[in-house]
C-alpha cells in the first residue's frame, strides 16, 4: 500500500462566483484531459508563460494573481515532463472518494486551515475509509485559491515551489485509477479544491 499526499497549493486575490459543483465537475475534467493528453495540456501551459513577469503570475484584465516562487522555470519544466509522457487511462469518479473529500473541505474551509490532517485527527486514507475499502494506493492534493479548473490543474502540474513536484506526480500516476473532488468557499483564500485519487475503491453497502 502507498499513502501519498502532495501538499497544498495557495494563490491570492481570487474571485469565484460560487459554483462549485461544475468547478468539481470541470476540475476532474481538467485531469482527465492532461492524462489522456498530456502533450495537449503542455500546449495549454505553454500559452500561459507570456503572463508570467518575473515571480508573479497575472492575466491581463483579471483580478486573480498568483506569486510564484520559480516564475516561468517550473512551468517550462512542466511542459517538458508532459510532452514526455505517455497518455495514462482517464480517472473514473467514486462517489465514496468524494463524499471523502466533501468531508475534508467542509472542515477545513470555513476554518481558514490548509491541512491535510483534518481536526479530528484524520488523513486522507482514514476519510475514504469512512465510505468504503481503498486499494493499492492512495494520495491527495489540494489547492486554495485557485477559482477555474484549469488554473488548479495547471497549478498542481507546475507545482511551482515543491522540490519533489509530488502534486505532479499524483497526477500523472499510471497506478491510479479513481478520484474524487470536492470544491468549496475558504475562509482565506476564497475558494479550496481537495483532490484524492485511489489505485481502486470498494463502496461501503448502503
Amino acid at each position: 500500500m502507498v499513502m501519498q499526499q502532495g501538499g497544498a497549493r495557495g494563490s491570492t486575490g481570487v474571485r469565484t462566483g460560487g459554483n462549485y459543483v461544475a468547478l468539481e465537475r470541470g476540475v476532474i475534467d481538467e485531469l482527465n484531459r492532461a492524462r489522456t493528453d498530456p502533450s495537449g495540456y503542455a500546449t495549454e501551459i505553454e500559452r500561459d508563460l507570456q503572463y508570467y513577469q518575473g515571480d508573479l503570475f497575472r492575466r491581463p484584465g483579471d483580478e486573480s494573481f498568483l506569486q510564484t516562487h520559480e516564475g516561468a522555470a517550473a512551468a517550462r519544466e512542466a511542459i517538458r515532463v508532459l510532452r514526455q509522457t505517455k497518455p495514462l487511462p482517464a480517472l473514473r469518479v467514486s462517489p465514496g472518494i468524494a463524499l471523502a473529500t466533501r468531508d475534508h473541505v467542509n472542515d477545513q474551509a470555513p476554518r481558514g486551515l490548509m491541512n491535510h490532517k483534518g481536526t479530528d485527527g484524520s488523513m486522507a486514507w482514514d476519510r475514504v475509509s469512512r465510505y468504503g475499502e481503498w486499494k493499492s494506493k492512495i494520495s491527495e492534493n489540494m489547492t486554495f485559491g485557485a477559482a477555474t479548473a484549469h488554473d488548479v490543474v495547471s497549478e498542481l502540474l507546475i507545482d511551482d515551489g515543491i522540490t519533489d513536484r509530488g502534486h505532479r506526480k499524483n497526477i500523472l500516476d499510471a497506478q491510479v485509477k479513481l478520484v474524487g473532488a470536492s470544491c468549496g468557499p475558504h475562509k482565506s483564500f476564497r475558494v479550496m479544491c481537495d483532490i484524492v485519487h485511489a489505485g481502486g475503491f470498494v463502496e461501503h453497502d448502503k
